[in-house]
């Protein structure tokens, strides 16, 4: 068999301990999480799905475009923002003069918030023992 090839445009997204590798092409606005569709993958929530589209909405792209994932770690919610992060920078990559809009809709910037590691002598990474006086 003869496989069509396909021409995508790759963007790496991550939060807190979440990875998420995207793949951007030409379609239908199909979005494809981990081989499952993305309503399937995050069923539990819609706000969260929602989310997922917003650079295309903020782009006015929405239905032009599919999107394969592949993403690892950390939550649900983290997950959605490693993955819209991914596709501002496959669309970026797509077409440089996209960069301006997505910048102003606050969608290519990384959260840099990260787990705090535990310090020896505490039980986590601020919590101290209970004090008592006598």
């Amino acid at each position: 068999m003869a496989e069509s090839k396909t021409h995508y445009y790759y963007g790496l997204g991550r939060r807190k301990s979440a990875t998420a590798r995207v793949r951007v092409m030409n379609g239908k606005g199909n979005i494809v999480v981990n081989g499952k569709s993305a309503e399937e993958y995050f069923a539990d929530s819609k706000s969260l799905l929602a989310e997922l589209t917003t650079p295309f909405v903020a782009l006015d792209m929405v239905g032009k475009y599919d999107v394969s994932v592949v993403v690892s770690g950390s939550g649900h919610a983290s997950q959605v923002d490693a993955i819209r992060l991914g596709i501002a920078k496959a669309l970026v990559v797509m077409n440089q003069e996209l960069k301006p809009t997505l910048r102003k809709a606050e969608l290519l910037g990384r959260d840099p918030r990260e787990k705090e590691r535990k310090k020896f002598g505490l039980k986590g990474a601020r919590k101290q023992r209970q004090f008592t006086k006598r």
